[in-house]
């Protein structure tokens, strides 16, 4: 009877289940998917109250494809996690060039039509590849850095790396969009800096990503509201007539902040967030949206959410098994840090507007779905950390 016992398999049950500890099944990072979580259900909120007044008799037009997307991206981020990161590895060169292909053919379509193009339309839905590219980019950067087994990266590999982030960044910059682009240019330095690049290699992408904004500038490759919101940016206090409405867009932004106060003026009664002062403000300035109707307690509480994810996701790069789960750890946790700096500065006033979105706060299909993408495959490094 005792070795039957001791030689019977463990039922199910709680405590006491089939699967071994190094089942990824096991390994979820709960947290981290909690914290998501939460994050989407306040964006569709934060979207809905943003936006319910600008469309005339369908108050729930943009929360509703809101729900959708976060659908979709939940659906992502399962089919993501369900794959080993390893085998993801071996399809990053084919992503990664679907995406640039795309990338081209935006141009293409863009330049034939005379006008810059940033998206693909299909009816209520835009695909953006710039999104797209935060993913397969990442996914081919860390690829290339693993395969050197090194704590050092050599300057072959750096340059290597660069070109290979650097092909998608150009291609961003001339649609133009200069805020995914700077995503990008975050996900390299944050990568290679873990992957062990030296300061001055830092430096030098620094350099090239700034001689690269000075070049689109120079060249005329960025639309004219984007030279208005540099201008508006050094000088904030402008009379110019031209730049008003870009000043009375971040200006409202701005008070919509301060005027909230420590506990904001409540759900749905914010005054700039129901009128027209703030456009698009749903998906660019949605932080304004809830500091002027939760105050700074409820910016303090957004903060919070995003940093306990930044903390758990740094957590997963440190106990990954090898180095390609750390560096896209690694290069996750540097777009993510980067996105919502960009947007809460932007709303601050304290960087130029770029019309970069928040993680999971902001409206918009593709972001939040290719973020899902993002945190599924970091979810796929922890469930595996054990095999």
């Amino acid at each position: 009877m005792a070795m039957t016992f001791l030689s019977r398999r463990p039922d199910s049950g709680l405590g006491n289940i089939r699967s071994s500890p190094g089942d990824p099944s096991r390994n979820i990072d709960w947290v981290l998917l909690g914290v998501q979580a939460i994050l989407m259900v306040i964006g569709c909120f934060v979207v809905f109250s943003a936006s319910r007044t600008r469309i005339p008799g369908d108050p729930y037009a943009f929360a509703n494809r809101q729900v959708v997307f976060a659908i979709v991206g939940a659906v992502a981020m399962v089919v993501v996690m369900s794959i080993d990161y390893e085998r993801l590895r071996e399809r990053a060169l084919g992503l990664y060039s679907a995406t640039v292909a795309l990338l081209l053919l935006l141009i293409l379509l863009g330049l034939a039509r005379g006008q810059d193009r940033i998206s693909f339309d299909f009816g209520p839905f835009n695909l953006q590849p710039a999104e797209l590219a935060k993913f397969t980019t990442l996914l081919l950067l860390a690829a290339y850095l693993a395969e050197g087994r090194s704590d050092e990266v050599t300057y072959a590999r750096f340059l290597g790396g660069l070109v290979l982030v650097g092909i998608p960044t150009v291609l961003i910059v001339a649609q133009p969009d200069l805020g995914s682009a700077s995503v990008l240019v975050s996900l390299a330095m944050g990568t290679l800096l873990v992957a062990g690049a030296r300061p001055k290699y830092i430096a030098a992408v620094s350099v090239l990503s700034v001689m690269t904004v000075v070049a689109a500038f120079v060249g005329q490759l960025v639309n004219r509201y984007q030279v208005q919101r540099l201008q508006v940016f050094l000088d904030q206090e402008t009379t110019d007539p031209t730049l008003q409405d870009a000043v009375y867009q971040v200006r409202n932004a701005i008070r919509a902040v301060g005027t909230g106060g420590v506990w904001g003026k409540g759900w749905l009664e914010g005054p700039l967030t129901n009128g027209r002062d703030i456009p698009v403000m749903w998906a660019d300035f949605p932080f304004a949206a809830v500091a002027e109707q939760f105050g700074m307690v409820g910016c303090a509480v957004l903060l919070a959410l995003f940093c306990v994810a930044l903390v758990r996701i740094w957590r997963i790069a440190s106990l990954s098994k090898d180095l390609l789960g750390t560096y896209i750890a690694a290069g996750v946790f540097t777009m993510l840090l980067w996105q919502v700096f960009q947007n809460v500065g932007m709303t601050l006033g304290i960087t130029p507007v770029t019309g970069l979105p928040m993680p999971f706060i902001s409206y918009g299909g593709s972001s939040l779905i290719v973020y899902c993408a993002l945190f599924g495959l970091v979810q796929s490094v922890h469930m595996r950390r054990m095999r």
